[in-house]
């Protein structure tokens, strides 16, 4: 196809043919209609008109999904904008959690179960050990974000945690900044993280909860279950902690690369031709190399499907200091020790309309005529998503 292809051309080309050969959950459909349609007819849109040179310009609606590559960048920018009311002047430390290989295809097949306990693994692991005397003795603030994805789609489950290097004293009255150059000894971490997780799995197991479909049917036996569990109890964990952000603007950056992420964004596709689909990819095992990888497109539907979240589930979550119940508290104390005013996000009802917002992001004003530069684009029709074709 002529220039760059994008994931919703994959899905209009090979989707339907996808649909007929594959039994699907509605929330795998949900998403591929939703990125199909996105900003296209299909959805209705509105047409402006210049009010100086009377040229129109034709704008359709997005799906809003959030697993499509294209609806990302607004919400993304009016999160990052919310959370820079958050921010305290510490150093901040990126944590990452992730699961052993030998339990990927479990927590593929038992999802919501399975992500959910790595969020309640990772975070009680945090805070237990920052609170423990030996380390901090402080409560500490943290956001995790989930991943499911490796470079080349595959499913890699990891927890992404940004978290502020020191904390509240446990008696509420101090500020406690994090010793020397490292947040907390990583091999610290990883243990507890391991115990942790493995006693929740265990306690799903004992429940009924989990499932155990196609290749993993015989962990439906307690021997292999067990044996599952012994040979994970003997394995290090990978948690690993990337070193400080020292100011507001590092961290700022730093979450908006990981909180709105898809499995792939359309910049890394590189061609669709036939049933081929090439993309681009970073070999972590070759000194994080550029190299293309080509898949069928069948395959690549298949991986891309892999990280369409259960539905309603929440892939960003704050905890600590930064927690929803503790703002108006313990963040505010917080602040007051640190002598940093706290404004109260509850209190501004103003949201940036979302033109101000793009041009703030893009130094482009949407409203000016695109055509003259001159005049402004101003509502002449709104499209009705009902009455126009699908794409061809």
């Amino acid at each position: 196809m002529q220039g760059f292809p994008e994931v919703a051309d994959v899905f209009r080309a090979h989707g339907p043919a996808y649909r007929h050969s594959h039994e699907m959950p509605p929330r795998h459909l949900r998403a591929m209609r939703a990125i199909e349609i996105c900003r296209t007819a299909v959805l209705g849109g509105h047409v402006d008109e210049c009010d100086h040179c009377g040229a129109l310009k034709i704008s359709y609606n997005s799906c809003r999904n959030r697993h499509c590559p294209k609806c990302q960048c607004l919400d993304k920018e009016r999160w990052l904008e919310a959370r820079k009311t958050d921010l305290l002047p510490t150093r901040y430390f990126h944590v990452v959690f992730t699961l052993p290989e030998s339990l990927r295809p479990l927590a593929l097949r038992n999802q919501d179960a399975v992500y959910s306990i790595l969020f309640r693994a990772a975070s009680q692991t945090l805070k237990e050990v920052t609170q423990n005397p030996k380390h901090l003795s402080a409560e500490v603030g943290f956001i995790a974000v989930l991943h499911t994805w490796s470079q080349t789609l595959m499913d890699h489950p990891h927890l992404h945690c940004i978290v502020t290097g020191g904390g509240l004293s446990l008696d509420g009255e101090r500020w406690i900044r994090c010793k020397g150059k490292f947040f907390i000894p990583v091999k610290v971490l990883s243990r507890v993280f391991r115990g942790k997780f493995l006693a929740y799995l265990k306690e799903l197991r004992e429940k009924g909860t989990l499932s155990f479909p196609g290749n993993i049917a015989p962990l439906k036996e307690h021997n292999a279950f067990k044996s599952l569990l012994s040979s994970l109890y003997g394995q290090e964990w990978v948690v690993y902690c990337k070193p400080p952000f020292h100011n507001v603007e590092r961290v700022i950056d730093y979450l908006g690369r990981y909180t709105h992420r898809v499995a792939i964004s359309n910049n890394r596709l590189v061609k669709l031709e036939g049933d081929r689909v090439t993309f681009r990819y970073r070999d972590r095992q070759d000194n994080d190399t550029i190299k293309l990888m080509t898949l069928e497109a069948s395959e690549f539907i298949r991986r891309y499907l892999l990280h369409i979240l259960p539905d309603g589930f929440v892939k960003i979550r704050h905890y600590g200091i930064l927690s929803s119940r503790n703002r108006k508290s313990k963040l505010a104390r917080c602040m007051a020790l640190l002598g940093v005013h706290h404004r109260d996000q509850d209190q501004e009802k103003h949201t940036m309309p979302w033109e101000d917002l793009l041009e703030q992001i893009t130094g482009v004003d949407p409203r000016i005529c695109p055509y003259c530069r001159k005049g402004k684009m101003v509502l002449k029709e709104v499209l009705d998503p009902t009455a126009l074709p699908l794409p061809p």
